[in-house]
């Protein structure tokens, strides 16, 4: 019988021949190869959070004392002891309780563990929470709810009774309601200051209950809007620490405070600092809490539900939504969260379909089933890259905390438009990149389906999230906008008018250069809408210009190499003549002259997409 072999790891490590490659040598190398580009500007991310990100991470990096604590340890750095296993949440906001609990039983049945009822005041009756939740396991299932502030304090008295009378155990059964007053002046406009007392009276009521919570900190929504990762983690925190002083002040004991409040936060599309977004949320919070002196440090513990951001669905090539979605639920999953919201593909123009609300679910399911991250505790840990980027997020969110606290806090940046400007601000910015293809996404400023119509697809309405439809945008309210709804709306104004613009490639000249630039143009001008006429290349202007115009071109692009424009983009434009509009795809040395002879129209990679595209529209009589 073979006997294994067995190697002394202490004699003889892998790769011990190879000599060690400092930092030095490495960036050295990487300078190198760059042939005197700048190490700077090529290879440091510059990234909207407040700080850079290098180009590669070593064990020098890692932050002092980044994985001492476990997971499941002070201050919570590293997630849950154990196992991961997160709960598959989703919404539920139908009209009725009959529907709502009969939607409730087939989720759970295919195999959600936890759902939110958004409840609308007028539904607040003494016969709805029985309704509601018949035949519904609550020790089995998280139960969440969204309810109106103003009906908030009779349904929690309500809710506390119904387990009593059902013979749940008070012990097991767990949930929230979801009482968030600053977050409905914020997204609502409706003003909420003596909310200490609301508070007080909830935790009073649910004091059976260990498991509830009562107090919401929404920074997901912040997310939907546009905001960078270091300005919702901050503002989360100092959203969740007013809800702690009012407790406090109120009389409630900070463990008890503490342990009153979810935070649902948002999940962006940037994988690996979004991981150490919730990582570096969960140590933050610790710290928070623990000024407090709280009975327990397990009161230090974050409760996070997070939910898949709103703001990079698109309306056009809906599809992709899912590839987002999926991603982003990874993410989450990985940072070790109690729970996950995946937002239905198809959110962002219908109610969600039973088929779309499935697949969200099942996203989730794979991650579990398949992937198995629900079976290890912070997989991330020890990762240079991830734990530098945690330590990074912390120090940038902890010093915008400090800016919002030393201001007078959370609630006195909301009235004061203060959280508005921030959020807008960046969501804007966001957009100009998106504009400028800085930022990309899929589908809408870059690689549109060509032949994709949108079968009467409109933007969908929305609301604060209890049944009264918010007023985004108006006073200090914070308006809502997905990155790319310019861009939709652009290409909806084209399907609209009842015409699709042809956008002719006549490709000339050099073959690597011609065809480089007619993808380019094809995408480039897709993005609006317009059916786009590639070709192969045609051996003079003339043949090129005929062709279009028997293709009966609203636009001609020539695309050729910046030395062959001398030669063929005046020409081409005589021959053109009015006909359509002319454009030269490229910035090449020779545009000044192109200019002088009447030549207008550029598009290259430094040009604004959207403003270009809404120009184009102007002259083709698109509004």
């Amino acid at each position: 019988m073979n006997q294994p072999i067995l190697l002394n790891m202490e004699k003889e490590r892998l790769f011990s021949e190879f000599s060690p490659v400092s930092t030095e040598n490495w960036k050295n190398k990487i300078v190198e190869d760059l042939k005197g580009a700048d190490y700077d500007k090529k290879m440091i991310w510059k990234t909207g959070e407040g700080f850079n990100v290098n180009p590669f991470y070593r064990k020098e990096d890692l932050p002092e004392g980044c994985t001492v604590a476990a997971p499941g340890e002070f201050p919570y750095t590293r997630g849950n002891s154990g196992c991961n296993n997160w709960l598959i949440r989703q919404s539920i906001d139908v009209p009725t309780a009959e529907e709502a609990n009969a939607k409730a039983k087939k989720m759970i049945g295919d195999g959600v563990t936890s759902v939110l009822f958004r409840v609308h005041g007028k539904m607040v009756t003494p016969e709805y929470i029985p309704t509601l939740l018949d035949g519904i396991d609550a020790e089995k299932v998280e139960l969440n709810f969204n309810v109106c502030v103003g009906k908030v304090k009779v349904f929690t008295v309500q809710l506390v009774e119904y387990f009593k009378q059902r013979g749940f155990d008070l012990e097991t059964v767990r949930g929230a309601i979801e009482y968030d007053p600053i977050g409905k002046e914020l997204l609502a406009g409706k003003v909420i200051d003596d909310y200490a007392s609301v508070i007080k009276e909830l935790v009073t009521t649910l004091e059976e209950l260990p498991k509830y919570r009562c107090v919401a900190v929404n920074s997901a929504k912040l997310c939907d809007a546009g905001a960078y990762i270091t300005q919702e983690l901050a503002y989360a925190l100092a959203w969740g620490n007013e809800y702690m002083n009012a407790a406090t002040e109120a009389g409630i004991a900070a463990g008890k405070a503490a342990k009153s409040i979810k935070f649902n936060m948002g999940i962006s599309s940037n994988f690996f600092m979004e991981i150490a977004k919730f990582r570096a949320a969960r140590m933050l919070w610790a710290r928070i809490v623990e000024q407090y002196n709280p009975e327990c440090k397990c009161a230090c513990k974050m409760m996070i539900h997070a939910e898949t951001s709103r703001f990079n669905l698109t309306l056009f090539d809906s599809y992709v939504n899912m590839l987002r979605t999926q991603t982003e639920a990874m993410s989450a999953a990985i940072a070790g969260v109690e729970a996950i919201t995946v937002t239905p593909y198809d959110s962002v123009y219908e109610t969600p379909t039973e088929f779309a609300e499935r697949i969200a679910k099942n996203q989730q399911l794979i991650l579990k089933h398949e992937s198995h991250l629900d079976k290890v505790a912070d997989p991330a840990g020890g990762s240079y890259y991830i734990e530098s980027l945690t330590a990074s997020i912390a120090a940038e969110a902890w010093k915008q905390f400090l800016a919002i606290e030393e201001a007078g806090g959370f609630h006195k940046a909301v009235k004061e438009g203060k959280v508005k400007a921030d959020i807008e601000g960046a969501g804007d910015s966001r957009r100009t990149a998106l504009a400028k293809r800085k930022e990309i996404l899929l589908g809408t400023n870059q690689y549109p389906n060509f032949g994709e119509t949108s079968e009467g697809k409109r933007p969908a309405g929305k609301s604060c999230g209890c049944g009264c439809h918010s007023h985004e945008g108006e006073g200090n309210t914070l308006a809502i906008k997905r990155l790319g709804e310019e861009f939709e709306q652009l290409r909806l104004a084209t399907e609209e008018s009842g015409r699709r613009p042809k956008a002719f490639m006549l490709t000339i000249g050099n073959l690597a250069m011609r065809q480089a630039r007619a993808q380019f143009s094809c995408n480039f001008l897709a993005a609006a809408g317009y059916e786009v006429i590639d070709n192969l290349g045609f051996k003079s202007v003339e043949e090129g210009v005929a062709a279009a115009m028997e293709a009966k071109a609203d636009i001609v692009v020539i695309c050729s190499s910046d030395d062959e424009y001398a030669e063929y983009a005046i020409p081409a434009f005589k021959a053109v003549a009015g006909k359509a509009i002319f454009i030269v795809a490229g910035a090449p040395a020779c545009s000044e002259e192109l200019q002088k002879a009447g030549i207008e129209n550029f598009i290259h990679v430094r040009v604004n997409v959207l403003e270009t595209l809404k120009a184009l529209n102007a002259k083709l009589g698109i509004k």
